[in-house]
């Protein structure tokens, strides 16, 4: 399983969070991201490429995942800005109290153990006048569809790296202490077990 983990399942996250619909989400959120920047889960940095530079200052990518860190590294040679990578996890920001102007998660609240921890520790480190910003996929408001992500959810989360199928990704964001202020939630493909995504903007209550 270490094998698994370690050498398999990091190039299959990048194969699979690589396809069009969810390149397309990326296109149209990212470029929002402004100022001195956290990406949380930046994996291996497919985020890079939309970014605008004339709006950032910094990228700072925070990714546990040794082997998906080395694949942004190489892709952040590529573009006109700064980024720095943080090896931890969302549970775990070692920056300043209201230090950073956005936030940005795309995929990644799935698949954090603590997801409230790590929401916490983003309102904690963006700025009052900061924004979160999101694009997830969870929880089906369809229930024949969500009986079928909660039945396949333990098997799913142990063969992708803990991904959870039927996370309700705007309440997690709300009960953690933002008002989402822009919110477009719908599938993204006809696999409708994995593609209800939620995509928006979030700020600091």
């Amino acid at each position: 399983m270490n094998f698994y983990n370690e050498h398999i399942l990091p190039k299959l996250i990048n194969c699979v969070c690589s396809q069009n619909d969810i390149g397309m989400m990326r296109r149209q959120l990212v470029p929002m991201a402004e100022g001195k920047t956290l990406e949380i889960g930046m994996g291996s940095g497919l985020n890079l490429p939309f970014y605008d530079p004339s709006k950032i200052d910094l990228v700072l990518g925070l990714e546990p995942a040794a082997q998906l860190r080395k694949m942004a590294e190489k892709k952040a040679l590529e573009v006109p800005f700064d980024v720095d990578f943080i090896g931890l996890s969302g549970e775990e920001i070692p920056l300043e109290n209201h230090s950073v102007d956005t936030v940005l998660v795309t995929y990644t609240l799935c698949s954090i153990p603590d997801v409230f921890k790590a929401l916490k520790e983003m309102k904690r480190v963006l700025k009052s006048s900061g924004k979160l910003i999101f694009c997830e996929h969870g929880k089906s408001p369809d229930n024949h569809i969500f009986k079928w992500q909660n039945r396949l959810n333990r098997p799913w989360t142990k063969i992708s790296g803990g991904c959870h199928l039927n996370r309700h990704i705007s309440e997690l964001i709300t009960k953690s202490g933002f008002k989402i202020v822009a919110l477009d939630a719908g599938y993204s493909s006809p696999l409708k077990l994995v593609s209800f995504n939620y995509k928006g903007i979030a700020v600091p209550e």
